[in-house]
Parts: structure tokens; C-alpha cells; sequence
């Protein structure tokens, strides 16, 4: 399609796609999703001038990973959003083949987008560039063009600038591949986010003690918290185990401490980040009072999406719910954040056998269930939780072959904290020392049931509709 024609197309899609998507009964109540088409990873997640900001990877014209620009909601609460006039589209020769992951920063006063220009050529051959735009006082974005070429000594798979201020300079961390075909992550500095310095590979495949660890690492985020400095990352091409990293491409994380005078990460081995079939492409921010949140796609690329029913309709995929993260003992918790208490309705209660608990309506529930031994939960026949004295089991169906397939978290949990939401389910598990999040296509009016002679404690409630405006 030419570049051109991309905006009367998009606003065709919307309108004709929206109502279809909206009736779907997997569309999801209080998650975002797309008015209609791809949802792709989140970018920009950023708290400014008293407004959270998240934009994400879009195709407005198909559930294809095509013609990706940037979509963007705000909201002043984490729980009302509003969308955005649409950010980003590739329609400029340097990001033509689509506007891909980025972050947003607060330069000065000015809302500022840093993201990268994917250009594909006819020999198969790619390369990209880190640009740059800026919000205008219409509330869109006024592209600057380029700041960064393709570093030397890597593939055309440079991409998702993740950037952050400390102290007088600007850093940025970029998921690189090198000529060697490994994934690695480069640290790079700049006084005014034009010009920038390469400080070198801080993490990746055959660094930090790690050994062989994939062919790219997509979607770097760095932070500190806790007194460590934490790397977010999904290492493509790492070895998958027997309980840990199974799906096509996991999300993952490493602890330690980033010397910024000598531009060196000391960090330990990883940790998977959610065992769930769907978590991908984390990008985190600090909120105003100094939290640090996450968003995550609810997707994996390469995978089993295009068989997704809600293809159908029109459209797929969603975010998970923000979380807030924590950091005890060197480990990553997440916990769903506080604000989302407010969509409970009345709270119910059950103390006895597993098995007599009463089925629960699964379309919008969040459930606290407390257990000392065996129970398997099971949403609507098609997702199922065997929970385990030292494991815990998510089983669910293959959309291609129909074989069951499953997912683990390998401890001894005590307490489960769910969430659903009409074709989602998140698993918090001991207050967030693990997660495991998944869609799932029920018949709806979908029932979460358990077996089970194990006495449980529970405490759930029903989820109101909390709809972008």
C-alpha cells in the first residue's frame, strides 16, 4: 500500500472494524486491546506533565505484522484511559517498513519519542534507524528523522531504544544482533539525544558468564530498583529447558549492577520474568509517587496467533494488566497495581473443600485463593491449573493440533491471586514471586470450577467494564 494512503485506510478499518471487535465475547472488558486490528508490543510508557502515557504497536488495516505505527492512550489514573490521536506511521523512507519499539522521554518540557525506523529491502536485506519525534500542540507527533544509523559490526536487527536520564547525560539501551548472529544489548550516551556515543555490548549471548544465549535480544528495559539495576530483555534463540523458557520467544530478566563510568553490567544468570503461554515485549516507567510499573504484550511473536478466534472479527491480542513491580532478594515481584481494586464489586468469601466451592462466573473475576495442598482449577474446560505441592501446571490446547501443551512454575505456592477478563487469565503467585499469564477462547458465559478434598480459603469478586474512552 502506499504510504499515502495509509490514513483515509486506517480511518475506513476503525469504523467499519470497531463494532465487530466490540461484540466479540472475547473481547476484553478491562484490558486494552485495539479498536480493531494488531496490537503489538507497548512503547512510550511514560508518566508526563500529570498524564500516563502508553503507546503501542499498531495495525489498524489487519491482524497481519504489517504497516506497524504508534497508537497511543493516556489516562490520569492507570485506570480510565483515553485514546490519543495515532502517533506514528510509516510514511517516511527511513521507517517504511514499519515504525517499530521505542520509549518516550520528558526532554525538557517536551514529550519525546524515541523509536526505531525498520526499512526492508527487496533482497531480503533490512537495516534501521533510531529516530526521533515530538508532540505538537495538536496532541500528535512531528517526526525529526533519524539520530542513529546501524552501528558497525551488527545486522539490519537494531532496534528498540529504551532511554533514560542519570545525572548530565542521556542513556539508551538498544537490542542489537551482531555478525556472529548473537543477541546482544548495547549501552549508548548523548548530552542532547542527537548525538550519541556507542559505549559497547553491556549484556548478551557469550557475555557476563551467560554462554550460548540466543540470536537477538529484543525489547531491553533498564532501571534500578531495590538498590540494583535491573535488565529486561527477550532473548530470542534461547535454549528451551524443560519447565522454563518454552515458549517460541520468552521474556526474561537479569539482576546486578551497571557501572556507568565504565559502562560495564555485572549481573547474575537469568530469570524467566512470567511462565505463562503469553507475555511478552515488557516496558516499564515510574509512576508520580515512585512506583515502578510494567506493561506487557499478551502475545508471543511466531507462535500460534493467527489461529486466534478473535481473528475472525477482526481483530487480536491485548495488554496485560499494569503491575507494579518490586524488588526482594535480588528477584523481580510483580503484583497487579492498587488502582485496579477499584473495579471490584461485592466481595464473597468461601472457607471449606475444594471440590464444594461453588462455580464462579470467569467472564471478569478476580480470585485470592489460599491452599496447603492439591487443587486443579479449571476456567471453562479450556484452560486448566493443576496446583501442586511443588509446582504448579497450566495445561491448555494447541489452536493448531488440538494436543494438550504446558506451561510451569517449579516452587511451592501458597497463594494464588487471578485475574480474569473475557479471554485472559493472570496467575500472581505468593504475592507476586511468580506470574503466569494467558489468553484463553472459552465458550462464554464462562465458570472457573475446582476439585480437589483440599480445604481452601478464598476471597473474589466480580469485575466491573472499564472501557478506553
Amino acid at each position: 500500500m502506499a504510504l499515502t494512503n495509509l490514513l483515509p485506510a486506517l480511518l475506513q478499518a476503525v469504523m467499519k472494524g470497531q463494532p465487530k471487535a466490540l461484540q466479540d465475547s472475547h473481547y476484553p472488558g478491562w484490558h486494552l486491546a485495539p479498536t480493531t486490528g494488531l496490537l503489538n508490543d507497548p512503547n512510550g510508557f511514560i508518566h508526563f506533565a500529570g498524564r500516563y502515557h502508553l503507546f503501542y504497536q499498531w495495525n489498524g488495516l489487519g491482524c497481519q505484522h504489517l504497516h506497524k505505527g504508534w497508537a497511543h492512550w493516556s489516562s490520569d489514573d492507570l485506570l480510565h484511559w483515553q485514546h490519543e490521536p495515532v502517533a506514528l506511521l510509516p510514511d517516511q523512507e527511513y521507517d517504511r517498513s514499519g515504525c517499530y519499539s521505542g520509549s518516550a522521554v520528558d526532554n525538557d518540557g517536551v514529550l519525546t519519542l524515541c523509536y526505531t525506523g525498520n526499512v526492508k529491502f527487496d533482497d531480503g536485506t533490512r537495516t534501521a534507524w533510531q529516530c526521533l519525534a515530538v508532540q505538537n500542540s495538536e496532541g500528535g507527533f512531528d517526526k525529526l528523522g533519524p539520530a542513529i544509523p546501524l552501528p558497525h559490526g551488527y545486522t539490519g536487527h537494531v532496534r528498540d531504544p529504551k532511554v533514560w536520564r542519570h545525572g548530565e547525560y542521556w542513556y539508551m539501551v538498544l537490542g542489537a544482533q551482531d555478525l556472529q548472529l548473537q543477541g546482544k544489548v548495547l549501552l549508548l550516551r548523548s548530552e542532547n539525544l542527537w548525538n550519541w556515543q556507542n559505549l559497547g555490548e553491556i549484556a548478551g549471548s557469550g557475555l557476563g558468564g551467560l554462554g550460548a544465549a540466543g540470536y537477538m535480544w529484543e525489547c531491553p528495559d533498564m532501571f534500578t530498583l531495590g538498590g540494583s539495576t535491573y535488565l529486561i530483555c527477550c532473548p530470542q534463540g534461547i535454549a528451551r529447558e524443560e519447565k522454563r523458557y518454552l515458549n517460541t520467544h520468552p521474556s526474561a530478566y537479569l539482576n546486578g549492577q551497571l557501572d556507568y563510568t565504565n559502562a560495564c553490567y555485572q549481573h547474575g544468570d537469568f530469570c524467566e520474568l512470567d511462565a505463562g503461554f503469553e507475555f511478552y515485549a515488557p516496558q516499564t516507567t515510574q509512576t508520580a509517587d515512585g512506583r515502578r510499573l510494567l506493561v506487557g504484550w499478551m502475545g508471543v511473536p511466531d507462535g500460534e496467533e493467527m489461529r486466534q478466534p478473535t481473528v475472525a472479527n477482526g481483530w487480536i491480542h491485548q495488554m496485560t494488566c499494569l503491575r507494579e513491580l518490586t524488588s526482594r532478594d535480588g528477584k523481580l515481584y510483580q503484583q497487579p497495581i492498587v488502582e485496579l481494586q477499584a473495579l471490584r464489586g461485592e466481595e464473597q468469601t468461601y472457607h471449606g473443600e475444594a471440590e464444594r466451592m461453588p462455580a464462579l462466573d470467569a467472564q471478569r473475576l478476580e480470585l485470592v485463593l489460599e491452599c496447603d495442598a492439591e487443587v486443579t482449577l479449571n476456567f471453562a474446560d479450556t484452560l486448566i491449573l493443576e496446583w501442586q505441592n511443588d509446582e504448579l501446571r497450566l495445561a491448555r490446547r494447541s489452536l493448531e493440533t488440538g494436543e494438550w501443551l504446558y506451561r510451569y512454575w517449579c516452587g511451592q505456592a501458597r497463594k494464588l491471586q487471578i485475574l480474569c477478563d473475557h479471554s485472559s487469565v493472570e496467575i500472581f503467585i505468593n504475592d507476586g514471586e511468580g506470574v503466569m499469564s494467558s489468553r484463553y477462547f472459552p465458550l462464554h458465559p464462562a465458570q472457573l470450577t475446582l476439585t480437589g478434598r483440599a480445604e481452601v480459603r478464598a476471597h473474589y469478586w466480580s469485575l466491573r467494564s472499564c472501557m478506553v474512552e
